[in-house]
């Protein structure tokens, strides 16, 4: 499976989920379809940072695309809340800049393996700050999204780990609500969606596919404009 078709399942799913709202005004099935996209989104910000070129350009674009973003993000979501939140831009640009901070201070020369493994924990410790930080203002998926993503890239290189590690973080952002009978099954199912990503992430195959360079970040803020037009039309 390539990068290509990774990223259009994505999409598909994504804007399911989005169509929730102008369909059914709020909570449907279509929700848990769309639990599938962000897990793939995170998985590619890891191969994107691998593979890129050119870090700062690819730092920019998300930040650019971030802000062009935020108006029709935020149209969007008056459709269904009140409350103010960053768009998944912002929460791919602060899980990238964990990961590079981790990966500066990882190779950071020395001589001792204990220095060596000191410096990886200050990474992690700033990937933690970091998280914090995206939930605190209100960036989507807040803490778990920089978390995934930094997970995706600390385990890359095993596949076991990696996928434990996610499903780990999954109960632990939606666990809580287990315990609370009248919605346990709705975060139930949750859970559930928001891991089987993980089986078309397994089955990528490092292949690039067709070339979609901004296809996805044109995609987004236009659908989510498009989405409000027609709820702003429909009576």
């Amino acid at each position: 499976m390539s990068a290509f078709v990774l990223k259009i399942i994505a999409v598909i799913t994504m804007t399911c989920d989005h169509l929730s709202y102008l369909i059914f005004g709020g909570f449907s099935f279509l929700n848990y379809i769309g639990r599938i996209a962000f897990p793939i989104f995170a998985y590619q910000i890891t191969e994107g940072y691998i593979h890129t070129s050119n870090l700062k350009r690819y730092f920019l674009r998300l930040l650019v695309f971030a802000l062009i973003s935020q108006i029709p993000f935020m149209l969007f979501a008056s459709i269904y809340t009140n409350s103010f939140h960053l768009n998944i831009f912002f929460t791919l640009l602060f899980g990238l800049v964990s990961i590079k901070i981790f990966d500066i201070l990882s190779n950071i020369s020395v001589k001792s393996n204990m220095v060596h493994r000191l410096y990886q924990l200050l990474g992690i410790a700033i990937t933690v700050i970091i998280s914090a930080f995206a939930s605190f203002v209100h960036s989507d998926y807040g803490y778990f999204g920089v978390l995934a993503i930094f997970s995706f890239y600390l385990f890359r290189n095993n596949r076991v780990l990696m996928n434990f590690a996610f499903i780990a973080l999954v109960f632990m952002y939606y666990g809580k609500y287990l315990l609370i009978p009248a919605i346990s099954n709705i975060y139930l199912g949750l859970i559930v969606c928001t891991i089987v990503p993980l089986l078309f992430i397994n089955l990528y195959n490092h292949k690039k596919g067709k070339d979609t360079k901004y296809f996805l970040y044109l995609f987004y803020p236009l659908h989510l404009l498009i989405i409000y037009v027609l709820n702003w039309l429909t009576p």
